[in-house]
């Protein structure tokens, strides 16, 4: 019952996702404009670096609080903290008042790797950055990440059903990014040199500098 209840109140919380509201509350659905991803990266493209920047730390603490605090509400089982991780991503992605159409879960996972340990999030960080520099692609954060957090959740903590059951968070956002993987095969996802190389990046990509936004969902979040 406890895991049940924490992986519902993980849901719960998931489900408030600040792009989307602050959209509304602006008169326009944020998944119809730029990325197209109810998440703080396109907040930041369509309304701002203030607001897209408190969408994705928002996003970030209500994982963080919620698995923390599951723990604390919680405490008859071990599995408590992997069960409110994956319930909070999956509020995320999946929310029913959305169509079930949200996010990408990147930043909730960053927020329950930071409430599983700080010094595993400054490390896993470091070694996205290198990921990205290496790869030019952002898309392989949230993949690279997702698999790593059950591998080091199940060495560090010795439990196997726990690692077993973060494999959902995986599996969601191997799912999220398939349309990625498609454009990667085509030549048409943006990478991360596109900060620095607009025009270069528009020209492989054969999109027109008006529609970049709309043709590619570098959106992780």
């Amino acid at each position: 019952m406890d895991i049940f209840l924490s992986f519902l109140l993980g849901y719960a919380v998931g489900m408030i996702n600040p792009s989307y509201i602050i959209g509304k509350i602006r008169g326009f659905d944020i998944r119809s404009r730029g990325s197209g991803n109810a998440g703080g990266s396109n907040a930041l493209i369509t309304m701002g670096k203030v607001v897209g920047i408190l969408c994705i730390v928002f996003d970030i603490a209500k994982a963080t609080l919620v698995t923390w605090g599951a723990t604390l509400i919680f405490k008859g089982s071990a599995l408590v903290f992997p069960a409110a991780a994956v319930g909070v991503v999956l509020g995320h992605v999946f929310p029913p008042y959305m169509k079930f159409k949200g996010g990408k879960g990147l930043a909730c996972l960053g927020g329950a790797i930071l409430a599983f340990d700080p010094l595993v999030f400054l490390i896993m960080l470091g070694a996205e950055v290198l990921i990205v520099l290496a790869t030019d692609y952002i898309c392989f954060v949230p993949l690279t990440a997702s698999v790593a957090f059950p591998v080091v959740w199940g060495i560090m903590r010795r439990d196997l059903p726990g690692a077993l059951i973060l494999c959902v968070i995986t599996a969601v956002i191997f799912f999220r990014h398939i349309e990625n993987f498609k454009r990667i095969k085509e030549g048409k996802e943006l990478r991360f040199s596109y900060l620095w190389k607009k025009d270069d990046e528009m020209k492989r990509i054969g999109a027109g500098d008006g529609d970049d936004e709309n043709k590619n969902d570098t959106e992780e979040e």
